[in-house]
């Protein structure tokens, strides 16, 4: 009855594939061990180690279910069961020699048997957490590579993208239908390092990439020699990358046509991200076509133009 209980409580564990808890594993444990003990008291003294001795066998297979996962206490458990019955053995009567022999040949027997089991089993266990780490390690290597190569045509294509507009400049540069000495071949080309500039900074692993690509747009503007300054509230928000592009447009134009000096805003909040430059340039105010949801808007008056791109974060 003892046997029974326990291998049914263990199977409610184990067909779930689920550890035994070390509560219900030393429970368990105790109980076969008493159990073998009062089933051992009764078999005759002749008997010991034979058919009618059956409960000897069977008590080294539920350890083995109930501790396999902790190799020390099973190997203990299995010493402690041996001896007992050993003890119960020697203690039932004087045995003949050739009984002793029989004894010691199925103990070694059973016993070495199944702890040659438990140790296939730790084995199997140890094998297999190897292969479910090698194969963890390689989906994550192959993730990572997968990552890059998309990182990669990321790349390409905003490369390709920016090099589409910029190659017809350099083409009429190289020969000679843009004069580099008017002032929108000059633009052009400020616009130009500029897109490429914030190209560079889309890549670069920083804790808040919009102000880092506004930032990358002021850059070319001093380079100019335009004083430029820059505000900045809020927190952080998470932009994708073509949003990012979108947003930082009307600063590239702005910049890029400013003669002097230039003011650029960044705001930040959970339901609105907003950037703004007023900058000493002419121009007609109109509306820019901008990605879902991004509205860019810009006039200018008394000399001066006011871009703006606002976009909702869902």
């Amino acid at each position: 009855m003892a046997f029974a209980v326990v291998t049914s409580a263990s199977a409610f564990w184990l067909l779930r594939r689920r550890p035994l808890p070390g509560v219900v594993a030393a429970i368990g444990t105790v109980l076969v061990l008493a159990a073998s003990s009062v089933a051992t008291a009764v078999v005759p003294a002749d008997d010991f180690f034979r058919d009618r001795h059956w409960s000897f066998g069977l008590v080294g297979w539920l350890l083995l279910v109930l501790l396999s996962d902790r190799p020390a206490l099973l190997g203990g458990a299995l010493g402690l069961h041996a001896a007992v019955s050993v003890a119960q053995f020697l203690l039932a009567g004087t045995p003949a020699r050739t009984e002793v022999g029989d004894a010691a040949i199925v103990l070694f027997a059973v016993t070495a048997f199944q702890l040659a089991i438990g140790g296939l089993i730790r084995l199997v266990d140890r094998r297999t957490g190897e292969a479910t780490a090698v194969a963890a390690e390689r989906e994550r290597l192959e993730t990572r590579a997968a990552l890059a190569r998309q990182a990669g045509r990321d790349l390409r294509a905003g490369f390709a993208e920016q090099l589409g507009a910029t190659l017809p400049l350099l083409a009429g540069l190289a020969d000679g239908t843009v004069d580099p000495r008017s002032d929108v071949a000059r633009t052009r080309c400020a616009l130009a390092a500029a897109q490429l500039r914030r190209l560079f900074a889309e890549n670069d692993d920083v804790p808040d990439p919009l102000v880092h690509e506004v930032t990358a747009c002021l850059d070319v503007a001093e380079r100019r020699g335009v004083a430029v300054t820059l505000a900045v509230s809020g927190d952080p928000v998470d932009v994708p990358p073509a949003l990012r592009r979108h947003l930082t447009g009307p600063v590239l134009t702005a910049l890029t046509s400013a003669r002097t000096r230039a003011r650029v805003s960044v705001l930040r909040t959970p339901g609105l991200v907003r950037v703004a430059v007023v900058a000493d340039t002419t121009g007609g105010g109109h509306e820019f076509p901008g990605a879902t949801g991004v509205v860019v808007t810009s006039h200018t008056q008394d000399g001066q133009t006011w871009m703006e791109a606002r976009w909702q974060p869902a």
